[in-house]
């Protein structure tokens, strides 16, 4: 998600959306599921220096002032976890990274487009895991999460259902599109100098505003997911029904047949 719109454009929906939500649970006595995001522990310190996976024991890191969805997940986050410390309602948060699946408005559509173009730029091979889980396995445990007590005042991350590559996702990708593509990949040192570059000119060009997020894509593309949803899975019972295999392929399948 781009910055575009500033800071606002983020706060109202998300923070304010989500102070509104708090007093509706409130005044029905409901549980409050909310529904938060892997962005809440910053840009860089998700990624540990031990190499381990961040859990949910990981205090939240710096967070750049032009994150303002990370920024505005965060304090929507905080607002959610303070007003069930104050004894006020039951409140959970679940914590998904990238989402994908039919319907989907951001991630899919975005690598569709690329992919139609014949080719798919991958770094060192693509063998890095990324950071995505399927809409329908955060549904699952979402359900899950409202269903048990002991959640209540806890986050859970929803952030990896399944370990699949960036190849593996751009070939199932491929195969939902019914397009052939070929796989190009770019060594590690090149694709590095290319976006230390791109974030050295973005702010000559629209100023600061897309700094942290070329960073963030780099990571994204280049590192292996660096969470661990082993809280969901032992505690929720979490068992993604969806399978990479079939979703994959599913989402991309629905966006061709409707664009």
């Amino acid at each position: 998600i781009t910055p575009m719109g500033g800071w606002e454009a983020f706060r109202r929906p998300n923070v304010e959306g989500t102070r509104n939500a708090i007093a509706a649970a409130k005044h029905a006595s409901a549980r409050l599921i909310h529904v938060s995001s892997v962005a809440v522990y910053g840009d860089r310190d998700r990624y540990r220096a031990d190499g381990r996976r961040t859990d949910e024991s990981k205090v939240g890191g710096r967070i750049a002032d032009d994150s303002y969805y990370a920024r505005s997940k965060r304090e929507a986050e905080d607002l959610v976890f303070a007003a069930q410390r104050a004894g006020e309602l039951w409140a959970t948060a679940l914590r998904p990274s990238v989402l994908y699946g039919p319907f989907d408005r951001q991630f899919v559509p975005r690598l569709a487009r690329l992919l139609r173009r014949g080719f798919a730029p991958v770094i060192a091979g693509g063998r890095n895991t990324l950071a995505v889980v399927h809409a329908a396995n955060v549904a699952d445990g979402l359900v899950r999460a409202a269903a048990f007590d002991g959640a209540n005042g806890k986050p859970y991350n929803l952030a990896n259902d399944f370990d699949v590559t960036v190849r593996e996702f751009f070939e199932r990708a491929a195969e939902g599109l019914d397009q052939r593509v070929r796989t190009v990949s770019i060594p590690m040192i090149v694709a590095r100098g290319a976006f230390a570059v791109a974030r050295s000119v973005a702010p000559l060009v629209v100023g600061n505003r897309f700094k942290s997020q070329i960073s963030a894509s780099f990571d994204f593309l280049a590192r292996d997911n660096p969470f661990s949803s082993e809280l969901a899975r032992r505690e929720l019972g979490w068992d993604p029904p969806v399978q990479p295999e079939t979703g994959i392929a599913e989402a991309f399948r629905w966006w061709s047949a409707h664009h």
